[in-house]
């Protein structure tokens, strides 16, 4: 069935962060990739702020074995607050009480390392019968004004379509990513037709690259659920996706306004943090000097 307006509206969203965080080996051999920082934030808290600043209220982290500091850094730290306060560091102890009020947090375990469909497949009990909201954790939309995953939202809870982020990738880079091809309609955007997981060069039928943020409407757990392994034996998001292309509900690409960050890749993640570090007036003119520094 059709989702109806109620079950559109987007309250809840999946953070799949149950991976090993090998690029980034040793430095996650004990910490979760996703709690790596950028500048003093944690990368996850960033993508947190995106859902909640876009309306969300409930959170479901997939999580794996021994990431408990995800959980941990979203609670109250008494000892911590209580400390800071003591000291007169009135503003660090409001900025800490701030991250453990921000969202309702919801730990869901995947036990077994089956794939993307599969860690989203996790939340279902969590998120019930409604549309939701997938961010990868590694994957940031730094837009203040507009947030990224709002703008998928604006798109599901007009045509009760599922809705994917895509950005334009440069030329000979479309065997890196997921790629969607399809028609404008009248909303402006992209109603996808056809999607290939990392295509072969040369066959890529667009340039248009689904990037980690999706809004879905419930129809796709039944899709998920019926999905094969596929590619290393895990259930692939994509494939349940491809079934949502056929379905009543349809899909949309949707260009999302606002500079993108590949936090799950080295260079990424120094870029991210240059670029958010730039953006703080107590740390640009320093960062601007220390760039120039090194480069000489």
């Amino acid at each position: 069935m059709t989702a109806s307006p109620t079950q559109r509206k987007v309250r809840k969203a999946v953070i799949p962060a149950a991976g090993l965080g090998t690029r980034f080996l040793p430095a996650t051999k004990a910490i979760p990739k996703e709690m790596l920082p950028i500048v003093d934030i944690p990368t996850i808290q960033l993508v947190i702020d995106e859902a909640v600043r876009a309306g969300v209220t409930d959170v479901v982290v997939i999580n794996g074995r021994n990431k408990h500091a995800i959980e941990d850094h979203f609670d109250h730290a008494w000892e911590l607050e209580r400390t800071l306060r003591d000291r007169g560091k009135v503003e660090e102890a409001d900025a800490v009480t701030a991250v453990s009020t921000m969202v309702r947090l919801i730990s869901v375990r995947q036990k077994q390392p089956l794939g993307l469909g599969h860690a989203v497949l996790c939340a279902r009990e969590a998120i019930g019968e409604e549309s939701f909201a997938v961010l990868l954790g590694d994957d940031l939309i730094d837009n203040d004004a507009d947030p990224g995953i709002g703008q998928l939202i604006r798109v599901h809870e007009q045509t009760g379509a599922g809705a994917v982020a895509i950005v334009e990738v440069p030329p000979g880079k479309e065997h890196m990513y997921g790629i969607v091809a399809g028609e404008r309609d009248a909303t402006g955007h992209l109603r996808i037709t056809d999607m290939i997981e990392k295509p072969k060069a040369g066959t890529a039928p667009s340039r248009w690259a689904i990037v980690g943020r999706y809004v879905l409407p419930p129809a796709i757990w039944n899709h998920l659920a019926t999905t094969k392994p596929g590619a290393g034996g895990e259930i692939q998001l994509t494939d349940a996706l491809h079934k949502l292309i056929g379905s009543k509900e349809g899909l949309y690409g949707v260009e999302v306004a606002g500079t993108r960050h590949d936090a799950g890749d080295k260079l990424g993640y120094l870029r991210a943090n240059l670029s958010y570090a730039l953006k703080r007036p107590e740390l640009r003119d320093a960062v601007r000097a220390l760039c120039r520094e090194l480069a000489e």
